[in-house]
Order: structure tokens, then C-alpha cells, then sequence
């Protein structure tokens, strides 16, 4: 997946229904619904690219958020974290920010990440406006 890539819009696009339990990652009006990706990834029908993120140079270009730190000794940093290109080649980090910090702090040189094109990410959004305004954001960075 390279290039611009424009991205056409359903109209008839229903997200999938949210489950209790369901974690959902808020980025601005762009809700994705994490769970549903890792059901997706872990049945095989999400195919993803997987990419090993060198963790020092993460965080030299991407903005580091809030921690919760009382959280942070109970994190795997095992587990792979979730790229999603929320811009055109621009990947962040839509689940696993605590891993990464974590990783960091301790010196870990890699994580494993699960990357998602921005196609990959449509069926993911939990609310029609959310996809319809990605669609729109999207194409008009192209």
C-alpha cells in the first residue's frame, strides 16, 4: 500500500455493534474499536503487516502523552501494540501507549506492533460520523 490512496465513502457504512467491554480508543472524533481489531487480527481475518518499532526512535517523533502510573508497572510489553496510518504514511499508535512508554523507560530497543493501513481501519470506526469524517480528513490530505 503505497502512493495517495483515495478512500471512497459508503454510504451505507454500519459500524459493528459494540460489545460490553468492548475497549475503544478515543482520537478526536476518530473512535476505533480495539477489541474487534484484535478478534479480527487473532481469527485471520484482519491480515496486518507486523513491524518490529525501534522504541528510542519512536518517541523522537511522536508526541508523548500522559501516562498513567500506577498503572504502568501492571503493563506486558510482550504484547504487540497497534499502528493505525491515521494520515497518509503517518502511523500512531491507536493501542499500547503505556507499552511503549514501558518499554522506554526500561530500555527495551524494540516493540512489536500490529500496522494498519488506513483502508484497513474503516471497518473499525464505532460510529458513522467518526468514519464519514475520516474519509473525508483522509482524502483531503492526499
Amino acid at each position: 500500500m503505497t502512493k495517495k490512496r483515495k478512500i471512497k465513502l459508503n454510504p451505507h457504512f454500519t459500524p459493528y455493534p459494540i460489545q460490553e467491554g468492548d475497549e475503544i480508543y478515543p482520537n478526536g472524533i476518530f473512535h476505533f474499536n480495539i477489541s474487534r481489531i484484535l478478534i479480527e487480527i487473532e481469527n485471520g481475518s484482519l491480515v496486518v503487516e507486523q513491524e518490529r518499532i525501534d522504541v528510542k526512535e519512536w518517541f523522537r517523533t511522536h508526541y508523548r502523552g500522559r501516562v498513567n502510573e500506577d498503572h504502568l508497572p501492571t503493563v506486558d510489553i510482550s504484547k504487540p501494540v497497534i499502528q493505525a496510518e491515521i494520515r497518509s504514511n503517518m502511523f500512531e499508535v491507536i493501542d499500547g501507549n503505556h507499552r511503549m512508554e514501558k518499554a522506554y523507560r526500561e530500555g527495551v530497543p524494540f516493540i512489536d506492533s500490529y500496522k494498519l493501513y488506513g483502508e484497513q481501519l474503516l471497518p473499525f470506526f464505532i460510529d458513522v460520523r467518526g468514519y464519514n469524517a475520516f474519509v473525508e480528513y483522509w482524502n483531503s490530505k492526499l
